[in-house]
């Protein structure tokens, strides 16, 4: 075999390989492949015609929010409450049952 036909029949053959990996398959893939995916963007997703009952959110009354602006803008932050955790107390090992009896 020549070189030329050499070079002719690799180029057929990876030519084949490429067009065969082109090749879709669904068998190993069950029906509702992607489902939960879906489900969970849907999940996600607003409703853009929301209808809200009841109240508001405290965030949202508009007089309240632009007090707090202007308190930020000029300053005058009122500082949250500080809170404090359980105090546990810590020292010596009092127990346990590592000596020889």
């Amino acid at each position: 075999m020549t070189l030329a036909k050499t070079a002719i029949l690799a180029a057929i053959g990876a030519v084949a390989l490429t067009l065969g990996a082109c090749a879709e398959s669904r068998m190993h893939l069950s029906d509702d492949f992607g489902a939960a995916v879906k489900q969970d963007k849907l999940a996600q997703i607003a409703d853009p015609d929301a209808k809200y009952t009841g109240n508001p959110a405290a965030g949202s009354n508009g007089p309240r929010m632009a007090d707090a602006v202007d308190r930020y803008v000029n300053g005058k932050v009122i500082k949250p409450v500080t809170s404090r955790t359980a105090s546990i107390p810590t020292g010596g090992g009092g127990g346990g049952g590592g000596g020889s009896q």
